[in-house]
């Protein structure tokens, strides 16, 4: 079981969300059945709640991607109280993850800033032994929660944590995958980029996303990069660049961007400003914004 999840996990950084969706509910419903067979033997109980713990993270992540976050928000509790049942302080850090990625979905940031700075505490001890894969998890929750604190205009704390992330991975030393966060120096970089695009400042993100190299990293986080960058050229009216990095993105995962709340909100404000005339409105960009549902 623990095979599949993680085979999810890689098919959800494929940018694949149909796939995902579509097994989801097969997973839950077999760690379900787990769990209750697993009342008697506590070393078994331990180990099949780590593997509910990371599949309800994967279902809080994806739902969080397509737009659904009370149901994110619902597998995210999930996959914390599998995690601390589970005993694994990765366990745990890596299930308060989708409890950040869930608070961000529905606008709670100090309450994400808060989880995440308590779940890096629970790495420290593995941290100061080396373990890459806890500075891997310590450094996603500092930028998830870098995120958070930007989205909520507290350009000191987001710096802050950004900077921690980037001592992490620095001590990493490479873009690696451990536990699928994807995290390295690239990824810190990335987040930068949020980080400064939800702080207003759009020219920075303009140069800085412009000249990261994000081929070698897992499609969704260049996906979300792709979006971030479309996102911050369409808030200075560049629409024709804007629309042709959306489509980039959409050939590199058409279900990210087709579910995305972000693209759909970009969509509709490069559509908006398109002029009628020379055909415009019957071009790629209307064919982009009725896949997405930017339009009626």
């Amino acid at each position: 079981m623990t095979r599949l999840a993680e085979s999810e996990w890689l098919s959800y950084q494929h940018g694949d969300l149909g796939r995902v969706v579509t097994a989801l509910p097969g997973l839950i419903k077999t760690t379900q059945r787990m769990e209750a067979a697993s009342v008697d033997d506590a070393a078994y109980r331990r180990s099949c709640a780590a593997v509910s713990a990371r599949i309800h993270h994967l279902a809080a992540t994806t739902l969080s991607k397509i737009g659904e976050a009370d149901l994110a928000w619902i597998a995210a509790e999930r996959a914390m109280q599998a995690a601390d049942e589970s005993d694994d302080p990765l366990v745990l850090a890596s299930a308060a993850r989708s409890g950040t990625h869930a608070l961000l979905a529905v606008g709670r940031f100090d309450d994400a800033v808060e989880l995440g700075e308590v779940a890096a505490r629970w790495l420290w001890p593995k941290m100061g032994a080396g373990d890459p894969a806890a500075l891997s998890l310590y450094g996603m929750l500092c930028l998830r929660t870098a995120v958070a604190a930007a989205r909520h205009q507290d350009r000191s704390t987001a710096n802050e944590l950004l900077a921690q992330a980037g001592r992490a991975a620095d001590q990493l030393g490479v873009d690696a995958n451990y536990w699928q966060t994807g995290f390295g120096p690239s990824n810190v970089e990335l987040h930068r980029v949020s980080a400064a695009l939800d702080l207003g400042d759009i020219i920075q993100v303009i140069d800085s996303a412009l000249r990261i190299n994000v081929g070698h990293l897992p499609v969704e986080r260049q996906v979300t990069h792709l979006i971030d960058l479309a996102r911050a050229l369409s808030l200075v009216a560049k629409d024709d660049d804007a629309l042709q990095t959306l489509l980039t993105a959409e050939r590199k995962s058409p279900g990210i961007v087709r579910h995305s709340a972000v693209v759909r909100e970009v969509v509709r404000s490069i559509y908006r400003r398109a002029p009628a005339s020379a055909g415009k409105k019957s071009s790629p960009l209307l064919a982009l914004a009725e896949r997405c549902r930017a339009v009626a």
